[in-house]
């Protein structure tokens, strides 16, 4: 049985940093692109950033240039979300789950999510 969880989350002030991680039990990230996503209370889910799988190119969403990079650590099975310079605007809970990564992100695997980590930003 695959399952993704989702880790690092916090709260912490605006100017802040966070390291997200997704793991997966049942599942080798290395196989697959992974994507980042995000939750805000009323708000739709958003497309953060992926990672391509066995190359290291990657795409983050034009909010979070700059701020946050994705990156594998496939010794670990992991998929890291660094978050620096963090806003309130980043705030909500953070999903990962396997895409296709290119000029956006479009889930694989529907019946992957987890229940994902929250990220709080405020002062």
């Amino acid at each position: 049985q695959v399952q993704f969880v989702e880790s690092g989350g916090g709260s912490v002030q605006p100017g802040g940093s966070l390291r997200l991680s997704c793991t997966a039990s049942g599942f080798t990230l290395a196989d697959s692109a992974i994507g980042w996503f995000r939750q805000a209370p009323g708000k739709e889910r958003e497309g953060v950033s992926c990672i391509h799988a066995r190359n290291p190119s990657t795409y983050v969403v034009g909010s979070v240039k700059d701020r946050f990079t994705i990156f594998r650590d496939d010794a670990e099975n992991t998929v890291h979300l660094q978050m620096n310079n963090l806003k309130p605007e980043d705030a909500g809970v953070y999903y990962c789950v396997p895409v296709t990564c290119g000029f956006g992100l479009r889930v694989t695997r529907n019946d992957y999510w987890g229940q994902g980590t929250q990220v709080t930003v405020s002062s």
